[in-house]
């Protein structure tokens, strides 16, 4: 074993830990020093009933020895706690060894020495939790004031994150990254005639500063947001055992794109490393360049390099830096999500960079990135706004905000609710309905898209926690999208 000599700064640790990696004689490894900051606050009815001002700190060591991966992790960061987990990782790669049957590689990167900061024009841990806590039952008391109408229950969030890490490795990288995450909504229930229909609002969680938690914004959606659950729970049951014209709003769509685009082409899926939580995949790499995922006017891009995006970063938690790419070009599945594993076997000269890991104590693995739905291109013969959408369909449902789903283990079926929903007569907009679904098979919902919104009306949705992984992992991706209408989709009323 070697030993450490005595070293202070986070910088000298994670030179000491790739020094000694390289002295194991790993042919690669890498080390993250990583400080989380996260605080939630969560208001029900009158009440301040959650919050957490939470900071979790520590390093995690990977190697790569004669192919096979090591991976140790510790909250101490002393010279000796850095010397037993290098020392630890490399153990336990020498048995992931016994069990190895194809030795890993790994393409190639370059070497980096830099450092990346979110833009954000308010730092969110500055502003007083009380100032917060009081924003958010002032929210709750102007949702209560509708009690008689038939609300009964409000509830409001905010959430921050702040992510500090340090990434080094064997190829020369020496990283800094400081991220910024912020996210607020609220939420209420009426109540009617036996029944319990919510409705709410957010604005999206993206990486930004507290400039994200407009105040006249949410305060303005409350009167909106009160009526239309007041109008659902007396709304009647929507249509079960039908074809129907969807128009689905980006609050809708873009949990639809996660599910049935996002994760069907994580590459560590499609090859079977990863089978949680509804895990594989149909969209095997015999059918790239093949497989007509969407009709020709669909275009899904990935973007790490997205303003604001949840997971826009300078690079990820392997040292590639942060790029934009297809992965459904003119319809067709063109790319899949890659680490430096996976595209090596793809055949790839370089990873696209998807690798992340939720924590210092946590290996990293292919996550979807910030992944969209192009626009319609100006004058496009598919392409008409959310009014036009609406004026063109004799009879259809709207829908808005997400619901319940499924999908099924290789991510060919699924089924999807709503917060709203709106029937559509004759070109209008004639009244609400509850309690819808909509189901299909993948690549048969993405080719019956007939119109897809400009980019006037893109707009940057997402999700804040995505779960993978055994033990689970959580992560962050924008969907940025715009309005479709999608023909001859199957409706069932939940129940």
């Amino acid at each position: 074993m070697v030993q450490a000599p005595t070293r202070q700064t986070t910088t000298e640790l994670a030179t000491l830990a790739i020094d000694l990696i390289r002295q194991a004689g790993c042919e690669y490894g890498d080390v993250r020093f990583c400080t989380y900051r996260k605080q939630n606050l969560f208001a029900r009815d009158r009440s301040l009933s959650r919050l957490e001002d939470n900071v979790s700190s520590g390093f995690g060591v990977r190697v790569l020895l004669k192919g096979a991966w090591g991976f140790a992790a510790s909250y101490r960061k002393t010279p000796e706690e850095v010397t037993r987990i290098v020392n630890l990782a490399v153990d336990i790669a020498k048995g992931s060894r016994l069990s190895l049957q194809n030795p890993v590689q790994l393409v190639p990167v370059e070497a980096y020495q830099d450092s990346y900061v979110t833009p954000i024009k308010i730092d969110p841990f500055t502003i007083p939790i009380a100032e917060k806590a009081e924003f958010l039952l002032n929210l709750n008391e102007r949702l209560l004031a509708y009690e008689e109408q038939g609300i009964k229950k409000a509830t409001s969030y905010l959430q921050f994150i702040q992510e500090d890490k340090l990434f080094a490795s064997t190829v020369g990288s020496l990283i800094e990254q400081t991220i910024y995450r912020s996210y607020p909504g609220f939420n209420c229930t009426a109540v009617a005639n036996g029944d319990a229909q919510t409705r709410g609002y957010e604005r999206p969680p993206l990486n930004i500063g507290y400039e994200h938690i407009d105040l006249t914004d949410l305060s303005n959606q409350v009167e909106r947001v009160a009526e239309e659950v007041i109008e659902k729970v007396h709304a009647p049951k929507g249509p079960s055992g039908i074809l129907s014209t969807l128009i689905l709003k980006p609050s809708n769509l873009y949990l639809t794109i996660h599910e049935s685009v996002g994760h069907p082409t994580e590459l560590d899926r499609v090859y079977g490393y990863e089978s949680n939580f509804a895990g594989t995949s149909f969209a095997t790499t015999d059918q790239l360049n093949k497989l007509q995922y969407a009709a020709p006017w669909v275009n899904f891009k990935c973007d790490r390099t997205q303003a604001g995006g949840r997971s826009t970063m300078g690079y990820d938690d392997e040292g590639v830096p942060a790029q934009d790419w297809y992965v459904v070009k003119d319809g067709i599945l063109v790319d899949y999500l890659t680490d430096r594993e996976t595209a090596y076997r793809l055949g790839r000269g370089s990873s696209n960079g998807c690798a992340y890991a939720d924590s210092w104590s946590s290996v990293p693995m292919v996550r979807i990135p910030n992944l969209g739905l192009e626009p319609g291109p100006e004058n496009g013969s598919h392409t008409a706004t959310l009014d036009e959408m609406i004026a063109d369909t004799e009879d259809g449902i709207l829908i808005d905000g997400i619901g319940s789903f499924s999908i099924d283990q290789q991510r060919r079926n699924f089924q999807f609710g709503g917060d709203a929903f709106w029937q559509v007569k004759n070109g209008k907009v004639v009244g609400m309905l509850k309690d819808v679904t909509y189901h299909a098979m993948t690549t048969e919902f993405w080719n019956k898209i007939d119109a897809i919104g400009p980019e006037s009306e893109r707009e940057q949705l997402g999700t804040s926690y995505c779960g993978k992984g055994e033990p689970i992992q959580l992560a962050q991706m924008t969907h940025a999208c715009v309005p479709v209408r999608v023909r001859d989709i199957h409706i069932g009323g939940a129940s």
